[in-house]
């Protein structure tokens, strides 16, 4: 069970993303298929800027203080500086792939999160002085199209800034709202909406504008409407992003909201995984049944995510996450131990 102090709802939010995150990667498996395209951009039109959002919502607390810096290290520097080189060599050596450096400047496939939410969080003291830093990180967001460079995935960071934002200035009785009646009843055709819009997506958008990382430059859209369709990407994940939320319980689910304390978890592995059932030839077997391949491959993804985050998996791979903690906890405790009691 979750902890009392903890909020049920975020924690559900939470793991639900991260597996549709597991299921969007997975996707690449099966790129035979037709409907592929349609899930992909289905779920990129949205849980980006969903799971963004969350992160910034989380980050509320953030201060430049050794304890929150310390902590900032910890969980997302030494994990970025170890498995941004393991993953990189892992598709290279395992999934043949041709992946080039540089290691660490340049963040490879999914890697790219760790180093930019470390990015939002160091600027966040001052993000989250005043609310007008939010119609900024919308202009910033915009203007952010303009650069090209992939270093440290500045595109990203500067594209998906808005929701960062938003969810650093957001308080719990605004999510509150997500709960009301009439917000779950317009949720399913918002979604719907969303769904009918990813099957025309290359003809009012593209699908390089959903993962907020190429410039303008290299996206087949006239100079006069690009902006304009960033604006309307962003705001279609965030109407997206607020009706799947509405729809995840509010309430402690027992396994499940447990699991969604082990998102890092689930994020950091799930790579090696797919990339290990590639080189096993799994797209090969998806190109020749391409529906059944596409079912196959998003429900494996589900149980992926799933075990990933199960109680077992977890305590092996959770030191992994985040390594000095681990070696600090467990000296903490020998020093328990062996401290003599009075009396």
């Amino acid at each position: 069970m979750a902890p009392p102090s903890r909020d049920p709802w975020l924690d559900n939010v939470k793991m639900v993303l991260v597996t549709l995150v597991v299921v969007g990667h997975a996707i690449g498996l099966v790129e035979e298929s037709a409907g592929s395209h349609w899930v992909y951009d289905f779920i990129y039109l949205w849980h980006i800027p969903a799971f963004v959002f969350v992160s910034g919502y989380l980050s509320k607390s953030f201060e430049w203080d050794p304890r929150r810096l310390k902590s900032l290290v910890y969980t997302l520097l030494i994990p970025y500086l170890l498995f941004e080189p393991a993953l990189f060599y892992f598709r290279r050596g395992v999934a043949g792939e041709d992946v080039q450096g540089p290691i660490w400047l340049v963040p490879h496939w999914t890697m790219w999160y760790l180093i930019v939410l470390l990015m939002w969080r160091l600027v966040t003291p001052i993000l989250k002085r005043h609310w007008l830093f939010l119609p900024l990180s919308v202009l910033v967001s915009l203007l952010g199209g303009l650069w090209t460079d992939t270093t440290l995935m500045i595109p990203r960071f500067l594209g998906l800034l808005p929701f960062f934002v938003l969810g650093l200035h957001l308080k719990p009785r605004h999510l509150k709202h997500l709960d009301d009646v009439w917000v779950r009843l317009a949720a399913v055709p918002m979604l719907v909406g969303i769904g009918v819009m990813a099957v025309y997506t290359d003809t009012w958008a593209a699908a390089a504008l959903l993962w907020y990382d190429t410039g303008y430059s290299d996206i087949p859209i006239d100079d006069e409407f690009v902006f304009q369709t960033r604006l309307t990407v962003m705001m279609v994940g965030l109407v997206g992003a607020f009706a799947a939320m509405s729809l995840v319980p509010r309430r402690n689910l027992g396994w499940f909201t447990t699991m969604g304390t082990a998102t890092m978890v689930v994020y950091l592995f799930h790579g090696f995984v797919i990339k290990t059932v590639k080189a096993l030839g799994w797209p090969d077997y998806t190109a020749a049944h391409p529906v059944l391949g596409l079912v196959l491959t998003v429900l494996g993804a589900v149980v992926l995510a799933l075990a990933l985050a199960s109680p077992p998996v977890r305590r092996v791979l959770e030191p992994f996450t985040n390594p000095l903690g681990w070696v600090e906890k467990r000296r903490s405790a020998a020093r328990e131990r062996t401290a003599p009691t009075s009396g």
